[in-house]
């Protein structure tokens, strides 16, 4: 398509945004070329975790080392949200091809999985906390031999010395950061059971409070097998065993053996990258649902909220029910595609996009039904999934001193996981993230439980490339299902409304999914609230304050902009 005049010149102004490493050469005063390389940052949801990655940057080591040891920090500092224990989505970019790589290291089932695995004697769901906590919760952490892959790919340090400063930390000691204890301390389920207790207690009978020092010796060992051992040593003896033997632990034992371990693989491919407005926007693709945050995206370019801003009520009017079409799609599509035939072109066709565009009118109805995009497989209709994904998770932004980029989401699911710990860190509970049921309406579910599938994930790294493929921005958020509202939320904020990037991580938060309406109610001006209850929007509080959203944007002058959200501990900071 041939832009209009129009749309060049919205182009030369908004390409404001680009990397510094397309600058021409300066020279120096004697006139030979000088070197300048592009800045270089991390933002992360703990400043131990931060200066880990700092630390790696400061020698030398490329974003993927530093991501290494962000995560292996976060899984000491942050254990409730993600950790070695669990799963993640990985997006690299490199600055030199301008090539975008995704990493897949979603937790797998195990072989002995089974449909009814998470109903009751009855026939009936479980309730999910009695799922989370069960046995039969955790699949195959990938997350660390995920990053291994990315390692031999792009990493320039020795693997063996990316843990060194987080195994002292843990054999030392570290101070409790006030999240980490308010959920220590807390009546949530997970951190009232006993491996939590033994994990955060005191000789004394009580609990660790925030700025006290804690130990985990048994991490620092647990790190040692991974610095010495490799990536998959957590997928061999044996922390292997150690995994398996206590899922197998009642009540309501799992059936994880050690073949699973040795079969599994991290995923490997190219992302999913589609135009918003005169951007590229790249996420992974299925089993995260990414392709739903790019429908979100491209339902909205149908609209004129870019027109409007964060004080008009029709904008999150707009947003909420761009919000509303894009998770009924995808609670009926997106799946483990080496299981089901997701149709991902499909929910990003322009005409089925702008289709779905018109439902929007001028006031919120009933819960608007999944559509029927087009190349769905012969034959082939699927039930509604109406899985629950609590607010875990993490996210975390590196950029390195090449300009290469990591934009990576990693969780154990819920709230310090399955409750269920070895090694100084807890066990995912990710296969909750599968549909309890299996059939819905006499149609099988997408995201339904079977042997070696991988879970649907709301996980969704993103990386914002210029048409000239370009580096503009790497954004991400925990936040269970509402991940993909705040990711829209922000990339809305920076692209279209083109505000600085921590204001746009600092919009309110508004999660629209089915009948319900949450967010945070008190951060919206009262004229917006009162213009959106009169299109039939009413925000209820909570749900809302759970992102986590971290990210950068690179400037043509050189400037890095880095952004983490208040509403954790998060910060971003430079070497």
């Amino acid at each position: 398509m041939i832009p209009t005049v129009r749309t060049a010149v919205l182009l030369l102004a908004l390409l404001a945004l680009g990397a510094c490493q397309h600058e021409p050469p300066r020279t120096d005063a004697a006139g030979s070329v000088a070197i300048v390389k592009p800045p270089a940052g991390v933002a992360a949801a703990n400043p131990f975790a931060v200066e880990a990655g700092l630390e790696i940057l400061r020698a030398g080591g490329s974003a993927v080392d530093a991501a290494v040891a962000v995560q292996a920090a976060l899984g000491l500092v942050e254990p409730q949200s993600s950790g070695v224990g669990g799963g993640a989505f990985l997006l690299h970019y490199d600055a030199q091809t301008k090539r975008v790589t995704a990493y897949d290291g979603r937790e797998a089932a195990p072989r002995g999985a089974s449909p009814g695995m998470f109903l009751d004697e009855q026939g009936q769901p479980l309730p999910f906390a009695d799922a989370v906590t069960s046995g039969r919760s955790t699949g195959v952490p990938g997350a660390i031999a995920m990053l291994g892959v990315a390692h031999q790919q792009h990493g320039r340090l020795p693997w063996s010395q990316l843990f060194r400063g987080v195994e002292q930390a843990a054999d030392e000691g570290f101070e409790v950061p006030k999240r980490l204890a308010r959920f220590a301390n807390s009546q949530f389920r997970q951190a009232t059971l006993p491996d939590a207790r033994a994990m955060f207690g005191k000789p004394d009978g009580t609990t660790v409070q925030a700025g006290e020092t804690l130990r985990n010796p048994a991490y620092a060992a647990t790190l040692r097998l991974i610095a010495g051992h490799g990536p998959r040593a957590l997928l061999e003896p044996p922390l292997a065993g150690q995994i398996i033997e206590r899922t197998h632990a009642e009540p309501r034992p799992g059936t994880l053996a050690p073949v699973d371990f040795k079969s599994y693989r991290p995923r490997q491919g190219e992302p999913l990258c589609r135009p918003y407005r005169v951007y590229v926007v790249c996420v992974p693709p299925p089993p995260s649902s990414g392709v739903s945050l790019l429908q979100m995206l491209a339902i909205l370019e149908h609209t004129d909220i870019a027109k409007r801003g964060p004080d008009d009520p029709q904008a999150w009017f707009l947003f909420a029910e761009a919000s509303r079409l894009m998770y009924a799609d995808r609670d009926r599509y997106v799946a483990d595609p080496a299981f089901v035939a997701v149709p991902v072109n499909g929910l990003l066709d322009p005409a089925y996009v702008a289709s779905r565009a018109r439902l929007i009118g001028a006031r919120a109805g009933e819960p608007p039904a999944a559509g029927e995009p087009p190349q769905l497989a012969a034959g082939i209709r699927f039930g509604e999934d109406a899985t629950q994904e609590v607010a875990g998770t993490s996210h975390f932004v590196v950029v390195d001193g090449e300009g290469d980029v990591v934009s990576m989401t990693t969780s154990v699911e819920s709230l310090f996981g399955s409750g269920r710990a070895v090694g100084g860190f807890f066990l995912n509970n990710q296969l909750t993230d599968f549909s309890f049921v299996a059939v819905e309406g006499g149609r099988p579910v997408a995201n339904a439980v079977a042997p070696g599938k991988r879970p649907r994930s709301s996980m969704s790294p993103v990386v914002v490339l210029d048409r000239d493929g370009r580096l503009i921005a790497a954004l991400g958020s925990p936040g269970g299902s509402a991940i993909l509202a705040y990711n829209a939320k922000t990339l809305v904020g920076l692209l279209a409304w083109r505000m600085p990037l921590q204001e746009a991580v600092e919009l309110p938060n508004l999660i629209a999914r089915g009948k319900d309406f949450f967010g945070e109610a008190a951060k919206f001006p009262p004229e917006v609230l009162e213009g959106l209850k009169a299109r039939g929007v009413e925000v209820k509080p909570g749900r809302g304050e759970e992102s986590g959203l971290h990210g950068v944007v690179l400037h043509t002058d050189g400037r890095l902009e880095g952004a983490a959200d208040p509403r954790r501990e998060g910060v971003w900071r430079q070497p």
